[in-house]
């Protein structure tokens, strides 16, 4: 590795000394920003001659063939982001849990119809992710839908602050901030690299507040692992490219156990199981159970033709002051929850995914009557 730049502008490299290259892009990274946003960003303070920074870029150039003191300047020029704190310290538990509100914030009329036209622009893609990786269609889509509205809202913060952030100063209120602060390390030194794999500055990403990037919010590390070329156009790109993002998100969820043809989930009545519903419920999205210990302890919802092939998690899901909703869930439904570990998640990705199935359907019927008149 000889050539990590931080922010290369190709005009200001004819008219300024080489040792003036390297900042040549700090100007554009500002005059280039979504209006208010430059204002937004001078609240936060660079980290400056940090040595933990040091230490850190240290280490990364050894291991990666790299200007040290390159990496260093630009880790010390990330900004503390107050705000990206603020969102990843626990907040008290005001309020229980609701499925059916969570619910309400992704299916919505809005996201179907959004979903409905990305469907018909992508479709080709779509249909040849779902045979080449055997991830159903609708599901690739709901997720496009939850995390981005389909690459509509892709995040603004700077990747660089948000992960230097998290990586070295991780709110210590958490209860697992030693954990999740190993883990923004992790991602800090995946964006570094890359960044050198896209050459692309590494001051120049945006995402969200958590390090996440492009149309399916993959963070640095699962880009490398499992984003892939799906478009043709000889470069990965899951900033601008629909198809890449659809054909990494279905690659993903086939390499964390997704089966094909299996259902995601199927609900469950679980009133003539109450007495034993605790350890059903102990592992919660794990899958665990196999489908005779669920008949044998009460629970209804199984098809009878439910293969004992799959181990299966018994989900409860809050409905605030209501009873609350259960689902029993396939490796499938597990393999969705891994993408963002959390049930409620989950389900909201599938029940998009299949309205907006349901509206592709009902379109293509009424194109059919349309052809008939």
């Amino acid at each position: 590795m000889t050539n990590f730049k931080q922010a290369p502008d190709p005009r200001a490299a004819r008219r300024r000394p080489a040792w003036r290259t390297a900042w040549a892009g700090a100007w554009l990274l500002v005059a280039f920003l979504p209006p208010g946003l430059a204002q937004a960003e001078s609240r936060f303070k660079a980290y400056g001659n940090d040595p933990r920074l040091a230490a850190f870029a240290q280490e990364w150039a050894g291991q990666n063939q790299a200007n040290p003191e390159t990496i260093t300047r630009i880790l010390q020029g990330a900004k503390r982001r107050t705000d990206v704190l603020t969102l990843m310290t626990p907040k008290g538990q005001s309020s229980s849990k609701n499925w059916h509100l969570y619910r309400g914030r992704f299916v919505t009329p809005q996201r179907v119809d959004a979903g409905l036209k990305f469907w018909q622009k992508h479709r080709k893609y779509l249909v040849r992710a779902q045979k080449q990786f055997g991830v159903d269609a609708h599901i690739i889509a709901g997720i496009l839908g939850v995390e981005t509205q389909f690459g509509r809202n892709k995040g603004r913060v700077p990747t660089l602050d948000a992960l230097v952030t998290l990586a070295f100063d991780f709110p210590q209120v958490h209860p697992r901030a030693d954990q999740r602060a190993a883990y923004f390390k992790q991602e800090l030194a995946a964006l570094l690299s890359l960044s050198e794999a896209q050459n692309k500055a590494v001051t120049s990403w945006r995402g969200s507040y958590a390090g996440a990037l492009g149309f399916p919010q993959f963070m640095p590390s699962s880009w490398q692992k499992w984003a892939i070329d799906f478009d043709g156009d000889g470069k990965v790109d899951l900033m601008r490219s629909a198809p890449d993002a659809i054909g990494s998100i279905a690659r993903y969820l086939q390499g964390h156990g997704w089966v094909k043809a299996l259902p995601t989930h199927w609900d469950a009545d679980v009133a003539a199981a109450s007495a034993g519903l605790a350890p059903l419920l102990e592992k919660d999205i794990l899958p665990n159970l196999r489908p005779q210990q669920l008949r044998e302890a009460g629970v209804k919802g199984l098809p009878n033709q439910a293969s004992d092939d799959h181990e299966l998690a018994l989900v409860e899901l809050l409905n605030g002051n209501q009873p609350p909703s259960y689902v029993i869930g396939t490796p499938n439904f597990y393999a969705i929850t891994r993408y963002n570990q959390s049930s409620y998640y989950a389900l909201a990705v599938i029940e998009l995914g299949e309205a907006i199935r349901a509206a592709v359907r009902a379109q293509r019927n009424r194109s059919r009557q349309g052809h008939l008149k």
